[in-house]
């Protein structure tokens, strides 16, 4: 790690049993965070730099909501445990929403010509996985 900042960091996570893919991660959306703000020290940005990034996370990056949860919690840590200066509790940004997944599911018709594409060796046993419910193929 090249940077002084991030490996005190990180030495302050480990001082604090900090579990390492919790380390790892934090760093990431920490350095992230300081990408984003064109390399300036977080000392020197706080609440509308915070808001900025998470909002930037959500619509130029379209991450999940518990990635941007995650990120959230490693600017907490670092504003709260590091540079002693909390954050607000009432950041407005952008929030990240779960898009609906829908099931992919066939109709009769076209189960019935993908099993009859299916080379005559590997047809039965295609039909008895799909014919006793095993087609969840995951």
């Amino acid at each position: 790690m090249n940077s002084v900042f991030l490996t005190y960091v990180k030495e302050q996570m480990w001082v604090k049993r900090y579990a390492k893919r919790t380390i790892e991660s934090y760093l990431y959306w920490i350095k992230g965070f300081i990408l984003f703000n064109n390399k300036k020290h977080p000392k020197s940005c706080h609440n509308l730099e915070v808001e900025l990034f998470l909002t930037y996370l959500t619509i130029e990056l379209n991450v999940a909501p518990k990635t941007q949860a995650l990120a959230l919690n490693a600017l907490v840590f670092l504003y709260r445990e590091i540079l002693k200066e909390p954050l607000t509790l009432n950041l407005n940004f952008n929030k990240s929403t779960t898009q609906p997944k829908l099931p992919v599911v066939l109709t009769i018709n076209e189960i019935s010509n993908l099993l009859n594409q299916i080379k005559s060796s590997h047809a039965l046993p295609c039909k008895l996985m799909y014919g006793s419910g095993l087609d969840l193929w995951k």
